[in-house]
């Protein structure tokens, strides 16, 4: 009895042997042939009688068709060269087979991606719609991994969408789309997404997208979340969503190529993921890896726009970007500047070397890099050390071609010419003219009131820092504040400096909270002092910052009128105490109008615990105005 269950076991395991080869996975889409030979053999075996033989399972359910040995029709498809040598091996009395046809699709599709002209003769050709017939007879025979290269074959094609093999091509991979693995459908997505998006099947790509999501954990490289994030993150919320978990969960293997990659899609999408960035952020900082120009610009690019602040890969990026001046175009050097000034981040080194790298390069810089340049400088409200050189160069490369730009963009840089203290009398001239300022006084989108805002900071400057220029200036109907600019959220500190400023004022007739003046700005409060430092009644005095003053009595001998500004921390640069160059100029136009300026920033604000010193700290600030005006 025992002998005979050994003699068992060796024939079972002596088939198994055999048949090992034929249960091979299929990673890359071949199945080891089963030989006559050992199905034979098998078969004869004492062990074939058995319920559970491997041969009765094989032979019971065979379920992929064994891929033949390659033939020398393989390599003639491989080694041609020209359309016609494929087209001439249909009937050349070669064995072609069911995956022949559309390796001949395929082979003629990457030959015709250099001569796209000769497509639409290609397509008529009675040869290829013979072959089109043959791929279409033959499609349930075709092999996972041809079939969805044919498919992305017949897009590049341009075949027509009504064309019945590339709808039959479409349904089988539908068919098939539980047993494709998810490198298939990765290059589907790669592939084929954004031919199915724009002009072909929209089924087809809606499944597509669900078995990626359903399936998004058999990702198992760094290179395959990246391409799916890359081609369809966009179109599915809840995919994205898994891809950045992967993401998270690989980010240990990306190289800087890939993190790269997967920086400028979260840019394109405008996805702040915060725990993804941290993680990169970390390994761009950690590892040792080098990083190429193309690179750094992107990354830059990536964080300026996701408005992510993280010190060191700051440090690290104008670092590297420093070393690499010599090689990099104006082109570049204005877009490192933008993202840098995005980023909020003023790197005093590094805009040292941008400048003197334009300076120096004057004749290749062209206008719309030097308006990049100059919208940086306003934003981060940076001064050049070799200032009249640069401006010169600006005033230089502007000058006739300002009336020629969009009327948006002169706006953009007349202002930023205002926050630098550059700006000029024909420049400030062509902004404030009648015929060209009118276009924007009556927009109702948020952009459109953003340059109009612009517009009554230029308008300011011109009244209050340029004496000799007489005109034209904006209307008065034009300067009269509109709802729209108390209408904003209010923030804590907001919240908590009116309240004390209320406590500290006692009557309402002693001072104004939120003062929206002619010059665009909104000041936090207004408050009068007479000689001896007590408070005037606000409203019987004259007002000549307000488009409505309500008052007619000149201001008495020694009254100082003092204004209080606030400072969050969005209004400061990056890991700065300097204020950016917005806020510089509002707080220069309310000097320049008259105002003792109180500043309150958040980083003081914050130190103060109870209601009794901060009502303290407003009074010591309202003293050392008054001591250093005084003082002058």
């Amino acid at each position: 009895m025992a002998a005979r269950l050994v003699k068992r076991c060796t024939c079972l395991l002596r088939e198994a042997a055999n048949l090992a080869p034929a249960m091979a996975p299929l990673g890359q889409l071949r199945l080891v042939r089963v030989t006559h030979k050992t199905l034979t053999s098998s078969a004869t075996s004492p062990s074939s009688h058995l319920p559970g033989s491997l041969t009765e399972l094989v032979e019971k359910e065979q379920v992929f068709t064994p891929y033949p040995e390659k033939q020398e029709v393989d390599w003639l498809i491989e080694k041609a060269t020209r359309p016609e040598e494929l087209l001439d091996l249909l009937g050349s009395g070669h064995h072609i087979h069911h995956n022949h046809a559309a390796l001949i699709v395929i082979r003629l599709s990457r030959l015709l991606s250099e001569k796209p002209e000769d497509k639409a003769s290609l397509i008529q050709d009675a040869r290829f719609q013979k072959l089109l017939h043959l791929v279409n007879s033959q499609i349930t025979s075709v092999w996972h991994g041809t079939l969805v290269k044919l498919l992305r074959s017949l897009y590049a094609l341009a075949l027509p969408r009504d064309s019945k093999v590339l709808q039959s091509v479409e349904q089988e991979i539908r068919w098939r789309m539980r047993r494709l693995n998810y490198k298939h459908l990765a290059f589907l997505a790669e592939s084929c997404a954004t031919s199915l998006q724009e002009q072909y099947s929209q089924e087809l790509l809606a499944e597509l997208l669900m078995h990626l999501e359903r399936r998004w954990t058999e990702i198992e490289d760094g290179r395959t979340v990246v391409a799916i994030m890359m081609k369809v993150g966009h179109l599915s919320e809840s995919l994205m969503n898994r891809l950045e978990d992967k993401c998270l969960e690989l980010v240990e293997q990306f190289g800087p190529n890939e993190l790269r990659k997967v920086l400028v899609t979260l840019a394109a999408q405008s996805r702040r993921s915060v725990p993804l960035l941290r993680a990169i952020s970390y390994h761009l900082v950690q590892k040792p890896f080098p990083l190429t120009k193309g690179v750094l610009l992107d990354v830059a690019y990536a964080y300026g726009k996701l408005s992510f602040h993280q010190t060191q890969v700051s440090q690290r990026l104008a670092a590297d970007l420093l070393s690499l001046m010599p090689s990099l175009t104006p082109g570049e050097v204005a877009h490192c500047a933008k993202s840098f000034a995005l980023l909020k981040w003023l790197n005093v080194p590094l805009f040292e070397a941008f400048a003197q790298h334009i300076l120096n390069r004057a004749q290749d810089v062209i206008l719309p890099h030097l308006c990049s340049m100059l919208l940086a400088f306003a934003h981060l409200n940076f001064h050049p050390e070799q200032e009249d050189q640069f401006f010169s160069l600006v005033h230089e490369k502007l000058g006739s071609a300002l009336t020629g730009l969009k009327p948006v963009l002169q706006v953009d840089l007349v202002w930023a010419l205002c926050v630098l203290q550059q700006a000029r009398e024909e420049e400030l001239r062509a902004i404030l003219r009648p015929e060209f300022h009118t276009q924007f006084l009556g927009g109702k989108s948020q952009k459109d009131q953003s340059t109009f805002q612009k517009l009554l900071h230029i308008n300011a400057t011109a009244q209050l820092e340029h004496p000799e220029y007489m005109g034209p200036f904006l209307p008065a109907s034009a300067v009269a504040p509109r709802p729209s600019a108390l209408d904003k959220k209010v923030t804590p500190l907001q919240k908590e400096l009116q309240e004390t400023l209320k406590g500290l004022l006692g009557s309402a007739n002693r001072g104004s909270l939120e003062v929206a003046t002619q010059y665009g700005w909104v000041l936090d409060a207004e408050v009068l002092l007479d000689a001896d430092g007590q408070f005037l009644p606000l409203r019987d005095f004259v007002a000549p910052h307000l488009a409505q003053p309500a008052g007619s009595q000149p201001l008495p001998p020694g009254a100082k009128r003092l204004a209080f500004l606030r400072w969050e921390f969005p209004n400061f640069n990056s890991r700065s105490k300097d204020l950016l160059g917005r806020f510089v100029l509002a707080r220069r136009h309310v000097l320049s109008a008259g105002f003792l300026v109180v500043d309150v920033p958040y980083y003081e604000w914050l130190e103060l615990k109870s209601e009794w010193q901060k009502g303290a700290y407003l009074k010591d600030k309202m003293r050392k105005a008054v001591a250093e005006e005084l003082a002058k």
